[in-house]
Protein backbone atom coordinates (compact mmCIF):
# COMPACT_ATOMS: atom_id res chain seq x y z
CA UNK A 1 0.00 0.00 0.00
CA UNK A 2 1.50 3.29 -0.89
CA UNK A 3 1.09 6.16 1.44
CA UNK A 4 1.67 9.84 0.30
CA UNK A 5 4.30 11.86 1.91
CA UNK A 6 1.99 14.00 3.54
CA UNK A 7 -0.25 11.84 4.97
CA UNK A 8 3.04 9.83 6.49
CA UNK A 9 4.30 13.18 7.91
CA UNK A 10 1.06 13.97 9.62
CA UNK A 11 1.18 10.23 10.93
CA UNK A 12 4.32 10.48 11.96
CA UNK A 13 3.93 13.75 13.97
CA UNK A 14 0.83 12.42 15.29
CA UNK A 15 3.06 9.84 17.19
CA UNK A 16 6.07 12.07 18.42
CA UNK A 17 2.78 13.85 20.09
CA UNK A 18 1.25 10.99 21.61
CA UNK A 19 4.50 10.03 23.26
CA UNK A 20 5.39 13.29 23.92
CA UNK A 21 2.14 13.48 25.67
CA UNK A 22 3.24 10.42 27.78
CA UNK A 23 6.44 11.51 29.24
CA UNK A 24 7.25 12.63 32.43
CA UNK A 25 7.87 16.61 33.05
CA UNK A 26 11.58 16.42 33.32
CA UNK A 27 11.32 14.41 29.75
CA UNK A 28 8.87 16.85 28.13
CA UNK A 29 11.20 19.42 29.31
CA UNK A 30 14.50 17.86 27.55
CA UNK A 31 12.42 17.12 24.26
CA UNK A 32 11.24 20.83 24.17
CA UNK A 33 14.55 22.18 24.33
CA UNK A 34 15.71 19.80 21.56
CA UNK A 35 12.78 20.66 19.50
CA UNK A 36 13.50 24.40 20.22
CA UNK A 37 16.98 24.00 18.86
CA UNK A 38 16.08 22.93 15.72
CA UNK A 39 13.45 25.94 15.06
CA UNK A 40 10.40 23.52 15.71
CA UNK A 41 7.64 24.21 18.67
CA UNK A 42 5.40 21.38 20.03
CA UNK A 43 2.54 23.95 19.43
CA UNK A 44 2.73 22.71 16.16
CA UNK A 45 1.90 19.08 17.62
CA UNK A 46 -1.93 17.69 17.10
CA UNK A 47 -4.00 17.40 20.29
CA UNK A 48 -3.99 14.00 20.99
CA UNK A 49 -6.80 12.42 22.75
CA UNK A 50 -6.17 12.29 27.18
CA UNK A 51 -5.42 8.89 28.82
CA UNK A 52 -7.99 6.45 29.70
CA UNK A 53 -7.17 7.21 33.49
CA UNK A 54 -8.20 10.99 32.93
CA UNK A 55 -10.97 10.12 30.70
CA UNK A 56 -13.98 11.16 34.04
CA UNK A 57 -11.65 13.52 35.94
CA UNK A 58 -8.87 15.59 34.98
CA UNK A 59 -7.09 19.11 35.27
CA UNK A 60 -8.68 22.39 34.52
CA UNK A 61 -6.95 24.44 31.68
CA UNK A 62 -5.71 27.78 32.59
CA UNK A 63 -8.30 30.25 32.12
CA UNK A 64 -10.57 27.51 33.56
CA UNK A 65 -8.53 27.88 37.24
CA UNK A 66 -8.86 31.48 37.14
CA UNK A 67 -12.27 31.14 36.37
CA UNK A 68 -12.70 28.90 39.19
CA UNK A 69 -11.26 30.79 41.29
CA UNK A 70 -13.30 34.12 40.57
CA UNK A 71 -16.11 31.96 41.07
CA UNK A 72 -14.97 31.18 45.03
CA UNK A 73 -14.71 34.90 45.65
CA UNK A 74 -17.62 35.59 44.28
CA UNK A 75 -19.78 32.43 43.61
CA UNK A 76 -23.23 34.50 43.50
CA UNK A 77 -21.84 37.01 40.64
CA UNK A 78 -22.82 37.08 36.96
CA UNK A 79 -20.26 38.69 35.34
CA UNK A 80 -19.39 35.32 33.21
CA UNK A 81 -22.49 34.43 32.45
CA UNK A 82 -22.74 34.08 28.29
CA UNK A 83 -25.94 35.29 27.44
CA UNK A 84 -27.95 34.09 23.83
CA UNK A 85 -31.86 34.98 23.12
CA UNK A 86 -33.44 34.45 20.23
CA UNK A 87 -37.35 35.16 19.06
CA UNK A 88 -39.09 32.10 17.51
CA UNK A 89 -41.94 32.83 14.97
CA UNK A 90 -43.85 29.65 14.05
CA UNK A 91 -44.59 26.31 14.87
CA UNK A 92 -42.35 25.09 17.76
CA UNK A 93 -41.52 20.96 18.08
CA UNK A 94 -40.62 21.38 21.52
CA UNK A 95 -39.59 17.51 21.89
CA UNK A 96 -37.12 18.23 18.89
CA UNK A 97 -35.57 21.11 20.73
CA UNK A 98 -35.33 18.73 23.98
CA UNK A 99 -33.81 16.15 21.94
CA UNK A 100 -31.12 18.54 20.01
CA UNK A 101 -30.27 20.06 23.33
CA UNK A 102 -29.31 16.53 24.62
CA UNK A 103 -27.47 15.76 21.37
CA UNK A 104 -25.36 18.60 21.83
CA UNK A 105 -24.46 17.34 25.20
CA UNK A 106 -23.63 14.38 23.89
CA UNK A 107 -21.56 15.59 21.68
CA UNK A 108 -19.07 17.64 23.94
CA UNK A 109 -18.01 16.98 26.83
CA UNK A 110 -17.73 20.58 28.34
CA UNK A 111 -21.60 20.80 28.63
CA UNK A 112 -21.60 18.05 30.73
CA UNK A 113 -18.32 19.56 32.94
CA UNK A 114 -19.14 19.92 36.46
CA UNK A 115 -16.05 21.42 38.42
CA UNK A 116 -15.37 19.90 41.65
CA UNK A 117 -12.00 20.01 44.01
CA UNK A 118 -10.15 16.84 44.96
CA UNK A 119 -8.71 15.59 48.30
CA UNK A 120 -5.92 17.85 47.97
CA UNK A 121 -7.94 20.97 47.01
CA UNK A 122 -6.99 21.05 43.64
CA UNK A 123 -10.24 22.07 41.26
CA UNK A 124 -10.81 19.18 38.85
CA UNK A 125 -13.30 18.62 35.46
CA UNK A 126 -15.63 15.57 36.14
CA UNK A 127 -17.15 15.19 32.86
CA UNK A 128 -20.36 13.30 33.13
CA UNK A 129 -21.30 10.33 31.15
CA UNK A 130 -24.00 11.24 28.26
CA UNK A 131 -27.86 11.11 29.84
CA UNK A 132 -26.45 11.68 32.82
CA UNK A 133 -30.21 12.81 35.15
CA UNK A 134 -27.42 16.05 36.06
CA UNK A 135 -27.26 17.44 33.06
CA UNK A 136 -29.46 20.66 32.51
CA UNK A 137 -32.68 20.55 30.93
CA UNK A 138 -34.81 22.80 28.86
CA UNK A 139 -37.28 24.72 30.90
CA UNK A 140 -40.93 25.80 29.77
CA UNK A 141 -42.40 29.10 30.87
CA UNK A 142 -46.49 29.41 29.57
CA UNK A 143 -46.94 32.89 29.92
CA UNK A 144 -50.26 32.99 27.35
CA UNK A 145 -52.83 33.45 29.51
CA UNK A 146 -51.73 37.21 30.89
CA UNK A 147 -53.14 40.17 28.47
CA UNK A 148 -50.88 40.57 25.77
CA UNK A 149 -49.28 44.04 26.89
CA UNK A 150 -48.16 42.11 30.52
CA UNK A 151 -46.45 38.65 28.36
CA UNK A 152 -43.56 41.29 27.48
CA UNK A 153 -42.76 42.68 30.88
CA UNK A 154 -43.20 39.31 32.36
CA UNK A 155 -41.14 36.90 29.36
CA UNK A 156 -38.07 39.74 30.08
CA UNK A 157 -38.34 39.53 33.90
CA UNK A 158 -38.38 35.39 33.10
CA UNK A 159 -35.31 35.76 30.66
CA UNK A 160 -33.24 37.69 33.32
CA UNK A 161 -34.09 35.53 35.85
CA UNK A 162 -32.38 32.33 33.56
CA UNK A 163 -29.53 34.90 33.01
CA UNK A 164 -28.77 36.10 36.13
CA UNK A 165 -29.53 32.81 38.50
CA UNK A 166 -25.97 31.78 39.78
CA UNK A 167 -24.76 28.98 38.58
CA UNK A 168 -22.83 26.03 41.17
CA UNK A 169 -20.25 24.87 39.44
CA UNK A 170 -19.77 21.79 41.05
CA UNK A 171 -23.54 20.84 41.13
CA UNK A 172 -24.04 20.73 37.29
CA UNK A 173 -22.56 21.42 34.27
CA UNK A 174 -23.02 25.49 34.48
CA UNK A 175 -25.37 26.21 31.26
CA UNK A 176 -29.50 26.20 30.91
CA UNK A 177 -31.92 26.82 28.53
CA UNK A 178 -35.42 28.53 28.92
CA UNK A 179 -38.43 28.30 26.46
CA UNK A 180 -40.82 31.04 27.24
CA UNK A 181 -44.55 30.95 24.93
CA UNK A 182 -45.66 34.18 24.26
CA UNK A 183 -48.06 33.04 21.64
CA UNK A 184 -49.06 29.13 20.19
CA UNK A 185 -46.52 30.17 17.75
CA UNK A 186 -44.21 32.77 18.84
CA UNK A 187 -41.54 31.71 21.71
CA UNK A 188 -38.57 32.99 23.55
CA UNK A 189 -35.44 31.12 23.59
CA UNK A 190 -33.16 31.85 26.44
CA UNK A 191 -29.75 30.05 26.64
CA UNK A 192 -27.29 31.12 29.16
CA UNK A 193 -23.19 29.24 29.51
CA UNK A 194 -20.70 30.00 32.34
CA UNK A 195 -17.92 31.38 30.55
CA UNK A 196 -15.97 28.57 32.45
CA UNK A 197 -17.19 25.93 29.68
CA UNK A 198 -17.99 28.57 26.98
CA UNK A 199 -16.64 31.67 25.31
CA UNK A 200 -18.44 33.45 21.73
CA UNK A 201 -17.05 31.27 19.32
CA UNK A 202 -18.41 28.26 21.11
CA UNK A 203 -21.89 30.02 21.07
CA UNK A 204 -21.77 30.28 17.71
CA UNK A 205 -20.94 26.82 17.57
CA UNK A 206 -23.84 25.73 19.90
CA UNK A 207 -26.15 27.91 17.64
CA UNK A 208 -24.98 26.62 14.41
CA UNK A 209 -24.86 22.84 15.62
CA UNK A 210 -27.88 23.42 17.76
CA UNK A 211 -30.36 24.13 14.77
CA UNK A 212 -28.58 21.72 12.43
CA UNK A 213 -29.94 18.98 14.90
CA UNK A 214 -33.46 20.82 15.37
CA UNK A 215 -33.84 20.62 11.18
CA UNK A 216 -32.96 16.96 10.88
CA UNK A 217 -35.14 16.24 13.09
CA UNK A 218 -38.57 18.03 12.15
CA UNK A 219 -37.73 17.14 8.58
CA UNK A 220 -36.87 13.54 9.20
CA UNK A 221 -33.49 13.89 7.86
CA UNK A 222 -30.20 12.36 8.37
CA UNK A 223 -28.25 13.62 11.36
CA UNK A 224 -25.02 13.89 10.04
CA UNK A 225 -22.86 15.80 13.04
CA UNK A 226 -20.57 13.71 14.89
CA UNK A 227 -18.65 14.36 18.00
CA UNK A 228 -15.05 16.21 17.70
CA UNK A 229 -12.18 13.91 17.48
CA UNK A 230 -10.63 15.18 20.29
CA UNK A 231 -12.74 17.32 23.31
CA UNK A 232 -12.03 20.10 25.55
CA UNK A 233 -10.16 18.30 28.40
CA UNK A 234 -7.89 16.64 26.00
CA UNK A 235 -6.80 20.57 24.55
CA UNK A 236 -6.53 21.12 28.36
CA UNK A 237 -3.81 18.50 29.53
CA UNK A 238 -2.12 19.23 25.92
CA UNK A 239 -1.79 23.24 26.57
CA UNK A 240 -0.40 22.22 30.37
CA UNK A 241 1.91 19.67 28.54
CA UNK A 242 3.39 22.46 26.63
CA UNK A 243 3.44 25.37 28.62
CA UNK A 244 5.21 23.70 31.15
CA UNK A 245 7.92 21.78 29.33
CA UNK A 246 9.20 25.53 28.50
CA UNK A 247 7.06 27.42 26.22
CA UNK A 248 5.37 29.50 29.20
CA UNK A 249 8.88 30.71 30.05
CA UNK A 250 9.64 31.30 26.41
CA UNK A 251 6.69 33.70 25.90
CA UNK A 252 6.75 35.23 29.75
CA UNK A 253 10.12 36.61 28.74
CA UNK A 254 8.54 38.65 26.01
CA UNK A 255 5.31 39.85 28.04
CA UNK A 256 7.84 40.75 30.73
CA UNK A 257 10.09 43.09 28.39
CA UNK A 258 7.28 44.51 27.22
CA UNK A 259 4.99 45.43 30.28
CA UNK A 260 7.92 46.18 32.38
CA UNK A 261 7.71 46.98 36.24
CA UNK A 262 5.18 49.07 36.89
CA UNK A 263 1.61 48.89 35.95
CA UNK A 264 0.05 52.26 34.88
CA UNK A 265 -4.04 52.03 35.98
CA UNK A 266 -6.68 53.86 33.48
CA UNK A 267 -9.13 55.08 35.68
CA UNK A 268 -11.84 57.36 32.96
CA UNK A 269 -12.55 60.04 34.32
CA UNK A 270 -16.46 58.96 36.15
CA UNK A 271 -19.64 60.73 36.65
CA UNK A 272 -20.74 59.03 39.95
CA UNK A 273 -18.20 57.65 42.89
CA UNK A 274 -16.20 54.61 42.20
CA UNK A 275 -17.45 51.36 44.44
CA UNK A 276 -14.78 49.94 46.30
CA UNK A 277 -16.01 46.47 45.98
CA UNK A 278 -16.03 47.33 41.77
CA UNK A 279 -19.08 45.23 41.15
CA UNK A 280 -21.76 47.88 38.91
CA UNK A 281 -24.45 47.23 36.46
CA UNK A 282 -24.10 46.52 32.40
CA UNK A 283 -25.51 49.23 30.16
CA UNK A 284 -24.47 49.50 26.26
CA UNK A 285 -24.37 51.86 23.51
CA UNK A 286 -24.90 50.86 20.21
CA UNK A 287 -23.09 52.96 17.34
CA UNK A 288 -22.34 52.33 13.58
CA UNK A 289 -19.54 52.42 11.75
CA UNK A 290 -20.32 54.17 8.37
CA UNK A 291 -19.22 51.93 5.17
CA UNK A 292 -16.99 54.60 3.68
CA UNK A 293 -15.36 55.28 6.35
CA UNK A 294 -14.73 51.56 7.58
CA UNK A 295 -13.24 50.83 3.94
CA UNK A 296 -11.34 54.27 3.92
CA UNK A 297 -9.90 53.13 7.32
CA UNK A 298 -8.60 49.73 6.02
CA UNK A 299 -7.21 51.63 3.05
CA UNK A 300 -4.94 53.49 5.38
CA UNK A 301 -3.97 50.54 7.77
CA UNK A 302 -3.40 48.33 4.28
CA UNK A 303 -0.82 51.65 3.47
CA UNK A 304 0.48 51.44 7.01
CA UNK A 305 1.12 47.64 6.65
CA UNK A 306 -2.06 47.14 9.63
CA UNK A 307 -5.46 45.60 9.34
CA UNK A 308 -8.35 47.27 10.49
CA UNK A 309 -8.12 45.45 13.89
CA UNK A 310 -5.35 47.56 14.52
CA UNK A 311 -6.73 50.76 13.23
CA UNK A 312 -9.42 50.68 15.49
CA UNK A 313 -7.54 49.74 18.20
CA UNK A 314 -5.00 52.84 17.83
CA UNK A 315 -8.06 54.54 17.37
CA UNK A 316 -9.48 53.67 21.00
CA UNK A 317 -6.21 53.72 22.46
CA UNK A 318 -5.81 57.70 21.38
CA UNK A 319 -9.64 58.03 22.88
CA UNK A 320 -8.22 56.94 26.31
CA UNK A 321 -5.25 58.86 25.97
CA UNK A 322 -7.58 62.07 25.25
CA UNK A 323 -10.06 61.44 27.99
CA UNK A 324 -7.44 60.24 31.07
CA UNK A 325 -4.32 61.91 29.83
CA UNK A 326 -2.37 58.84 30.51
CA UNK A 327 0.69 58.04 27.92
CA UNK A 328 1.09 54.19 29.21
CA UNK A 329 -1.99 53.14 27.57
CA UNK A 330 -2.91 49.44 28.09
CA UNK A 331 -6.30 47.25 26.30
CA UNK A 332 -6.72 44.51 26.77
CA UNK A 333 -7.41 42.05 23.84
CA UNK A 334 -9.85 39.23 24.09
CA UNK A 335 -7.97 36.31 21.53
CA UNK A 336 -10.08 33.36 20.00
CA UNK A 337 -6.93 30.93 20.28
CA UNK A 338 -7.70 28.37 18.33
CA UNK A 339 -4.71 27.82 16.10
CA UNK A 340 -5.07 24.46 16.27
CA UNK A 341 -7.49 23.20 13.40
CA UNK A 342 -8.55 20.57 15.44
CA UNK A 343 -9.73 23.19 18.17
CA UNK A 344 -12.57 24.59 16.22
CA UNK A 345 -14.92 22.49 16.18
CA UNK A 346 -15.03 22.26 20.19
CA UNK A 347 -16.77 24.06 22.84
CA UNK A 348 -14.81 25.25 25.15
CA UNK A 349 -13.58 28.33 26.89
CA UNK A 350 -10.19 28.89 24.67
CA UNK A 351 -10.40 32.66 24.38
CA UNK A 352 -6.98 34.31 26.33
CA UNK A 353 -6.57 38.11 26.61
CA UNK A 354 -3.29 39.38 25.74
CA UNK A 355 -2.77 43.42 27.42
CA UNK A 356 -1.38 45.72 24.29
CA UNK A 357 0.43 48.63 25.07
CA UNK A 358 0.89 51.89 23.40
CA UNK A 359 2.94 55.01 24.66
CA UNK A 360 1.15 57.65 23.04
CA UNK A 361 1.80 61.55 24.09
CA UNK A 362 -0.15 64.78 22.63
CA UNK A 363 2.32 66.00 19.87
CA UNK A 364 2.58 61.97 18.66
CA UNK A 365 1.13 62.03 14.78
CA UNK A 366 -1.75 59.22 14.38
CA UNK A 367 0.24 57.35 12.03
CA UNK A 368 2.62 56.95 14.60
CA UNK A 369 -0.23 55.95 16.93
CA UNK A 370 -1.37 53.34 14.20
CA UNK A 371 2.31 51.78 13.87
CA UNK A 372 2.47 51.65 17.49
CA UNK A 373 -0.60 49.73 17.42
CA UNK A 374 0.47 47.76 14.83
CA UNK A 375 4.02 46.42 16.52
CA UNK A 376 1.98 45.36 20.24
CA UNK A 377 -0.76 43.54 17.60
CA UNK A 378 2.32 41.61 15.43
CA UNK A 379 4.63 40.99 18.66
CA UNK A 380 1.27 39.49 21.18
CA UNK A 381 0.29 37.25 18.05
CA UNK A 382 4.04 35.42 18.08
CA UNK A 383 3.46 35.11 21.88
CA UNK A 384 -0.39 34.75 21.97
CA UNK A 385 -0.38 31.33 24.12
CA UNK A 386 1.08 32.22 27.22
CA UNK A 387 -2.27 31.96 29.60
CA UNK A 388 -3.12 35.71 31.08
CA UNK A 389 -3.69 33.83 34.38
CA UNK A 390 -0.07 33.18 34.07
CA UNK A 391 1.57 36.31 33.56
CA UNK A 392 -1.03 37.99 36.41
CA UNK A 393 0.88 35.04 38.29
CA UNK A 394 4.44 35.91 37.03
CA UNK A 395 4.27 39.98 36.67
CA UNK A 396 2.19 40.25 40.20
CA UNK A 397 0.56 43.56 39.62
CA UNK A 398 -0.53 45.45 42.79
CA UNK A 399 -4.34 44.05 43.21
CA UNK A 400 -7.14 45.96 43.98
CA UNK A 401 -10.59 44.35 44.68
CA UNK A 402 -13.04 45.03 41.78
CA UNK A 403 -10.40 45.85 39.36
CA UNK A 404 -8.77 43.90 36.52
CA UNK A 405 -4.96 42.92 36.79
CA UNK A 406 -2.84 44.83 34.21
CA UNK A 407 -5.32 46.58 32.30
CA UNK A 408 -8.92 47.95 33.24
CA UNK A 409 -10.62 48.38 29.58
CA UNK A 410 -10.88 46.15 26.89
CA UNK A 411 -11.24 45.63 23.10
CA UNK A 412 -13.25 43.00 21.27
CA UNK A 413 -12.94 42.82 17.93
CA UNK A 414 -14.74 39.95 15.34
CA UNK A 415 -15.72 39.38 11.94
CA UNK A 416 -19.00 38.46 11.13
CA UNK A 417 -18.10 35.67 8.53
CA UNK A 418 -21.43 34.45 7.79
CA UNK A 419 -24.88 35.54 9.21
CA UNK A 420 -26.52 33.45 11.79
CA UNK A 421 -29.68 31.36 10.53
CA UNK A 422 -32.97 32.96 10.14
CA UNK A 423 -34.59 30.44 8.67
CA UNK A 424 -34.79 26.97 9.94
CA UNK A 425 -37.60 24.35 9.76
CA UNK A 426 -40.89 26.63 9.76
CA UNK A 427 -39.31 28.69 12.35
CA UNK A 428 -38.15 32.62 11.55
CA UNK A 429 -35.26 33.57 14.14
CA UNK A 430 -34.87 37.01 15.37
CA UNK A 431 -32.21 37.97 17.64
CA UNK A 432 -33.45 39.33 21.11
CA UNK A 433 -31.34 41.97 23.04
CA UNK A 434 -31.82 41.64 26.58
CA UNK A 435 -29.63 43.95 28.00
CA UNK A 436 -26.56 43.04 30.44
CA UNK A 437 -25.90 41.46 33.67
CA UNK A 438 -22.84 42.91 35.58
CA UNK A 439 -20.51 44.81 33.70
CA UNK A 440 -16.99 42.61 33.67
CA UNK A 441 -15.10 45.98 32.92
CA UNK A 442 -15.88 49.40 33.32
CA UNK A 443 -15.93 50.69 29.69
CA UNK A 444 -15.37 47.73 26.44
CA UNK A 445 -15.46 48.63 22.74
CA UNK A 446 -16.74 45.91 21.13
CA UNK A 447 -16.54 46.34 16.97
CA UNK A 448 -18.13 43.45 14.62
CA UNK A 449 -17.13 43.73 10.87
CA UNK A 450 -20.21 42.85 9.29
CA UNK A 451 -20.60 40.96 5.89
CA UNK A 452 -22.17 43.81 4.24
CA UNK A 453 -19.16 46.50 4.94
CA UNK A 454 -20.06 48.49 7.81
CA UNK A 455 -19.28 47.66 11.96
CA UNK A 456 -21.38 47.38 14.45
CA UNK A 457 -19.59 49.26 17.39
CA UNK A 458 -20.99 48.86 21.36
CA UNK A 459 -19.19 50.35 24.55
CA UNK A 460 -20.58 48.31 27.46
CA UNK A 461 -19.51 50.36 30.33
CA UNK A 462 -20.74 50.87 34.02
CA UNK A 463 -23.67 52.18 34.29
CA UNK A 464 -23.06 53.50 38.07
CA UNK A 465 -20.41 55.32 36.95
CA UNK A 466 -20.95 57.10 33.19
CA UNK A 467 -23.95 58.79 32.65
CA UNK A 468 -25.36 57.77 29.42
CA UNK A 469 -24.63 61.03 27.45
CA UNK A 470 -20.96 60.92 28.65
CA UNK A 471 -20.62 57.65 26.81
CA UNK A 472 -22.37 58.64 23.67
CA UNK A 473 -20.07 62.02 23.66
CA UNK A 474 -16.96 59.58 23.76
CA UNK A 475 -18.80 57.60 20.79
CA UNK A 476 -18.59 60.38 18.75
CA UNK A 477 -15.16 61.11 19.87
CA UNK A 478 -13.89 57.70 18.88
CA UNK A 479 -15.68 58.10 15.12
CA UNK A 480 -13.95 61.69 15.00
CA UNK A 481 -10.42 59.99 15.66
CA UNK A 482 -11.20 57.71 12.91
CA UNK A 483 -11.72 60.05 10.79
CA UNK A 484 -8.97 61.79 11.45
CA UNK A 485 -6.63 59.16 11.02
CA UNK A 486 -7.77 58.05 7.46
CA UNK A 487 -7.98 62.28 6.61
CA UNK A 488 -4.86 63.41 8.52
CA UNK A 489 -2.79 60.80 9.44
CA UNK A 490 0.40 63.49 10.47
CA UNK A 491 -2.74 65.47 12.56
CA UNK A 492 -1.01 65.32 16.34
CA UNK A 493 -3.26 63.32 18.53
CA UNK A 494 -3.75 66.14 20.99
CA UNK A 495 -4.58 68.56 17.96
CA UNK A 496 -7.54 66.29 16.78
CA UNK A 497 -10.93 68.36 17.37
CA UNK A 498 -13.68 66.43 19.67
CA UNK A 499 -16.92 67.25 20.22
CA UNK A 500 -19.67 68.89 17.84
CA UNK A 501 -19.58 72.50 17.54
CA UNK A 502 -22.79 72.64 21.03
CA UNK A 503 -19.97 70.70 23.25
CA UNK A 504 -16.87 72.88 21.63
CA UNK A 505 -19.41 76.67 22.97
CA UNK A 506 -20.42 75.01 26.05
CA UNK A 507 -16.98 74.99 26.94
CA UNK A 508 -15.95 78.08 25.88
CA UNK A 509 -18.79 79.32 27.97
CA UNK A 510 -17.07 77.51 30.87
CA UNK A 511 -14.05 79.69 30.21
CA UNK A 512 -15.78 82.94 30.55
CA UNK A 513 -15.66 84.38 34.44
CA UNK A 514 -18.10 87.38 35.03
CA UNK A 515 -17.10 87.83 38.25
CA UNK A 516 -14.86 91.06 39.11
CA UNK A 517 -12.19 91.12 41.08
CA UNK A 518 -10.12 94.18 42.62
CA UNK A 519 -6.52 94.61 42.98
CA UNK A 520 -6.02 90.96 40.10
CA UNK A 521 -2.30 90.45 40.12
CA UNK A 522 -0.36 87.21 39.03
CA UNK A 523 0.95 84.62 42.17
CA UNK A 524 4.41 85.52 41.87
CA UNK A 525 3.35 89.15 42.72
CA UNK A 526 1.35 88.18 45.64
CA UNK A 527 4.18 86.51 47.03
CA UNK A 528 6.34 89.51 46.02
CA UNK A 529 4.08 91.80 48.46
CA UNK A 530 4.20 89.17 51.09
CA UNK A 531 7.86 89.22 51.38
CA UNK A 532 7.32 93.16 51.96
CA UNK A 533 4.75 92.76 54.19
CA UNK A 534 5.66 89.29 56.25
CA UNK A 535 9.30 88.25 55.08
CA UNK A 536 9.67 85.93 57.94
CA UNK A 537 5.99 83.97 57.75
CA UNK A 538 5.52 80.39 56.70
CA UNK A 539 4.59 80.11 53.05
CA UNK A 540 5.22 76.66 52.26
CA UNK A 541 5.50 74.11 54.06
CA UNK A 542 6.53 70.49 52.91
CA UNK A 543 6.58 67.70 56.05
CA UNK A 544 9.26 68.77 58.10
CA UNK A 545 10.77 71.36 55.93
CA UNK A 546 9.04 75.17 56.23
CA UNK A 547 10.51 78.56 53.68
CA UNK A 548 8.98 81.59 54.70
CA UNK A 549 7.93 84.36 52.10
CA UNK A 550 11.52 85.58 52.00
CA UNK A 551 12.80 82.32 51.66
CA UNK A 552 10.60 81.28 48.88
CA UNK A 553 11.57 84.37 47.02
CA UNK A 554 14.78 83.93 46.95
CA UNK A 555 14.72 80.51 46.12
CA UNK A 556 12.73 81.51 43.07
CA UNK A 557 14.74 84.06 42.32
CA UNK A 558 17.90 82.20 41.72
Amino acid sequence: MNVDPKTLQTLQTLRIAERFAQLTPAQRRAVYEKIRSEGLAPGHFPIVPRESELAARCPLSYAQARQWFLWQLAPESTAYHILGASRLRGPLDLQALRQSFDALAARHESLRTVFRADAEGRAEQCILPAGEPGEPGVSVVDLRELAGDQREARAYEEARRASDTPFDLGAAPPWRVAVIRLEEELHLLVVVMHHIVSDGWSMQLCVESFWAEYRARVEHAPRTLAAPAVQYADYAQWQRHWMEAGEAQRQLDYWTRQLGDTHPVLQLPADRPRRADGIYRAARHAFELPAALLHALRERAREAGATSFMALLAGFQVLLHRCTGLEDVRVGVPIANRQRLESEGIVGFFVNTQVLCSRLEGRMALDAALASARDAALGAQAHQDLPFEQLVEALQPERTLGQSPLFQVLFNHQREERPAPRQVAGLALDDCALGQGEAQFELTLSVTERADGRASLVFGYAEELFEAGTVARWAGYYLAILAAMVEWPRQALGEVVLGDAAERETLRGWEYNEAGYEDARPVHELIERRVVLQPDEPAVVFGDVILSYAELNARANR
